[in-house]
């Protein structure tokens, strides 16, 4: 007789869905260079480094945009308050059309854990009113830093501050919730390293095909234990400046495709999740004040 398969922890989603399906979608700017670089050392200023990051203002965004149009389908946008500053009119757009927008730090290629608290504090309130002015109103309540590079005090300054979620962890498959000294605060775990765009494709310069293939066997592993029982949760990360390129673009219709043929499934966007967990622990009456 078979064994009952094992799973470490109890969860559901709101239709009882036997998994959750949510795509980020980064949208970012940089100081001095992006992610890739031939030439350049860290650090330095690199004019074709950057100008691979202009990419995504200038076509990424709308191609990946035009995709999740063609399926009905809403994101979370992790946007630097650089990239909020210079490209307003991108930012209140896709969020006057129900995409969630996020905080990602100020610029990309400076992190937090290179800061003071006090350094750190002050960009997450200057990103926090940038991002609330070009949404026409929308505050943030999720955050992923630059590089998922948070320091010690991350959470506890975002919470102060009036964040409910945090992206910087890779250490689970479902959310989980932790109290700081302001309240409850969720985690969501990077339940996409194997089906993003830079880990993926871009870094190991894998065809595209490898791309598709993670997200299938990772799809297929997290239905199945949706199926038997225990649901989970799996997001797609796609770089505007990187996935957002024609080389990825019939990918990722592949991918939402293979997604859309299956039923039980949850589309959400991260807010959504992190809410929904902040819900299950209200009403388990595991959540104490701050």
């Amino acid at each position: 007789m078979a064994k009952r398969p094992r799973f470490p922890r109890e969860w559901s989603w709101p239709g009882q869905e036997k998994i959750a399906f949510s795509i980020g979608v980064p949208f970012e700017a940089f100081e001095k260079q992006s992610q890739v670089n031939f030439v350049a050392s860290r650090g330095q200023l690199d004019r074709f480094s950057l100008s691979y990051g202009d990419y995504g203002w200038k076509a990424g965004i709308w191609r990946l945009m035009n995709i999740l149009d063609e399926f009905g389908l809403k994101s979370s946008i992790s946007a630097n308050g650089l990239a909020a500053e210079r490209h307003p009119d991108i930012i209140r757009t896709f969020a006057q059309d129900g995409h969630e927008v996020l905080g990602h730090g100020w610029a990309n290629d400076v992190y937090a854990k290179d800061a003071t608290p006090d350094q750190e504090r002050a960009e997450i309130a200057r990103c926090t009113a940038i991002l609330t002015e070009t949404t026409g109103g929308i505050r943030p309540v999720g955050w992923t830093s630059p590089g998922s590079s948070g320091s010690d005090v991350t959470n506890e300054l975002l919470a102060e501050q009036g964040y409910i979620w945090v992206g910087d962890d890779a250490s689970d498959d479902l959310p989980f919730v932790q109290q700081t000294k302001s309240g409850p605060f969720v985690t969501l775990p990077r339940t996409n390293i194997f089906t993003n765009d830079i880990a993926a494709w871009i870094f190991p310069s894998n065809p595209t095909s490898v791309f598709l293939e993670n997200f299938k066997e990772t799809f297929n592993q997290l239905y199945r234990e949706g199926q038997e029982g225990a649901p989970k949760w799996l997001s797609i990360t796609l770089h505007s400046h990187m996935a957002g390129r024609p080389t990825m673009a019939n990918t990722i219709r592949r991918c939402l495709d293979y997604v859309r043929q299956h039923d039980g499934v949850y589309y959400t966007r991260s807010r959504d999740i992190a809410e929904w967990a902040l819900q299950r622990e209200k009403e388990a009456g595991r959540l104490t004040a701050g």
